[in-house]
């Protein structure tokens, strides 16, 4: 992109505002980041994080962020990037797992891993974006400087190692929403691969400006050609984001694609319709992280062209993308079986990805021969295969040998979601694997089981209700399912008695959801710092436990 476009917008951050309230924006070309990485990569080579390290990257979104993250990638160092939200504990036990050799971080992430050891027996280089104080190793600025001397001695000339598509590129760590957070290995061969798939999916073309608010995410814009815009917002906080700030950057550079989690879509798209807010600019939006509400769809989609989308493309940080729907279809076609508890169609799979469903068990499959596929419209558990897909974790063995399936030279990753495909070869999601609730027995024998999304579908069609988490709790010895309901604000608690019996009504229509007799409201359910999106089903099961003791 520097060659072909050396003087086209690569990164917008802002800056701050002016005098009339504006925002001001500080912005590389690709000819700058392309100079600035170079500067960056020589320079840390020249200070010892050199070719195959692992580096922890703890810089706040930025320009810096950018040029490092780049830099990183072209003198072959293996960047580290973990979520600050992920809590204090997971993060070092994460950090103590990576075994980085190399720490890149601002200030106050150094302060925090030298009182908190923070992969104190790998670490040995220290490099400061901002003040250095008690430790040792160089400030960025040096390293830049550092890197300027070794460019003039090389004649100008940039830095980029020739990896091997096996080569490790990078550490990228789950979520966590499901237990501790795993680091995942990609290799340059599976970001390439993404970058393929993303570009044939959606589209997107060289000169399309994109506004990233999930930062991993804004660094596939510069790869794929993009202008990446960042916003004025917190990113670990995307559901309570300032719509105005989002539609101001759209607005200011004439956005044409986006990214948004649910909760962000969903804040935006609800101010933006109250408001009368158009925004023509946009050819595509993207959502993931959890699938989006029907209503977050229609608010968001009445300030788009009706040709414009909101496409939710479904896939994990082990495999993505696995498979894509847009508005279109979901809101005239599978929105309601949805609501009448056929789970959330996710779209076919994409090209290049090979997605089976099989049997559901919680042990490990030592064999692709031993995984028993299901037929059409049976629910089971989603297993993908594909150049998009990682291989394992990073030290984690038996969770490696959990989520991977040998095939002969190749393998499936176990998605830890269960579905199904239906007769026209749409595959639908039905919650994961580990939030299944099993209880009593079938009439003709065998456990029952409930999966939670399916069954949360139905109680989420009352008009009260912004949320449910279906979570199995023991009662009288014997595990029920149980419903915890979160409801829109300015419901009045006073409502509760009322709305409990009109969900117990709803969920006695469908032999679905009869067997859900207990329901209990919570004021705000727990979620992950990442998208806001994703429920922590396990601490609202030991909430729920709590209040039926």
């Amino acid at each position: 992109m520097a060659r072909r476009m050396p003087d086209q917008m690569a990164v917008a951050f802002p800056s701050g505002r002016d005098g009339a309230g504006q925002v001001k924006y500080a912005t590389y070309t690709f000819s700058q980041l392309d100079q600035r990485s170079d500067q960056l990569a020589h320079g840390l080579d020249a200070v010892g994080v050199t070719r195959g390290m692992r580096a922890v990257l703890m810089v706040k979104p930025s320009l810096e962020f950018f040029a490092l993250t780049f830099a990183l990638f072209k003198a072959g160092i293996v960047p580290v990037m973990v979520d600050p939200g992920m809590g204090m504990g997971n993060l070092g036990q994460c950090l103590k797992e990576a075994e980085p050799e190399a720490f890149i971080g601002i200030t106050k992430a150094h302060v925090a891993r030298k009182i908190l050891g923070w992969a104190k027996e790998s670490c040995h280089k220290m490099i400061t974006v901002g003040p250095r104080l008690f430790w040792g190793g160089q400030t960025l600025k040096q390293v830049a400087h550092v890197g300027d001397v070794v460019m003039e001695l090389n004649g100008g000339e940039g830095m980029c190692v020739a990896p091997e598509p096996a080569d490790a590129a990078a550490i990228l760590f789950t979520s966590g929403s499901t237990g501790v957070p795993k680091g995942v290995v990609y290799t340059h061969g599976i970001f390439q691969d993404q970058v393929r798939k993303l570009k044939a999916v959606y589209g997107i073309e060289p000169g399309d400006i994109d506004l990233p608010t999930f930062p991993l995410f804004a660094l596939f814009a510069p790869a794929l050609g993009m202008s990446s815009v960042i916003p004025d917002m917190d990113f670990t906080k995307p559901g309570s984001v300032d719509p105005e700030k989002i539609i101001e950057a759209v607005k200011h550079y004439q956005v044409t694609n986006m990214f948004g989690s649910p909760a962000l879509i969903r804040r935006v798209g609800f101010w933006g319709r109250e408001h009368g807010v158009k925004l023509p600019s946009l050819k595509r939006v993207i959502s993931a992280g959890a699938p989006a509400r029907e209503d977050s769809l229609r608010a968001f989609s009445s300030m788009l062209n009706p040709d414009t989308q909101i496409f939710t493309p479904y896939g994990a940080t082990e495999a993505l993308p696995v498979a894509s729907i847009g508005s279109h279809q979901v809101l005239n076609k599978t929105a309601a079986l949805t609501a009448d508890g056929k789970g959330v169609c996710v779209g076919r799979p994409v090209d290049g990805i090979d997605v089976r469903i099989i049997d559901i068990t919680d042990q490990p499959i030592g064999d692709w021969s031993d995984a028993g596929q299901l037929p059409v419209g049976e629910i089971g558990e989603i297993v993908v295969k594909g150049d998009n897909v990682t291989r394992e974790y990073f030290k984690r063995e038996e969770s490696t040998r959990l989520a991977k399936i040998p095939d002969g030279e190749s393998f499936w990753h176990r998605m830890g979601d269960v579905g199904y495909f239906d007769e026209k070869g749409d595959l639908w999601f039905c919650g994961r694997k580990t939030h299944r609730v099993i209880c009593g027995q079938k009439a003709k024998g065998g456990d029952l089981t409930h999966f939670t999304i399916p069954v949360e579908s139905v109680f989420n069609t009352h008009p009260d209700v912004f949320r449910t988490a279906l979570v199995g709790v023991e009662i009288e010895g014997l595990p029920k399912p149980v419903l915890c309901v979160e409801l829109n604000p300015n419901v009045a608690e006073t409502r509760r008695p009322e709305i409990e019996k009109e969900l117990l009504k709803l969920g006695g229509q469908r032999s679905l959801t009869a067997d859900v007799k207990t329901i209990l409201f919570h004021p705000s359910f727990p979620v992950d710092i990442r998208h806001n999106s994703k429920i922590f089903r396990e601490k609202l099961t030991v909430w729920a436990t709590e209040q039926l003791q």
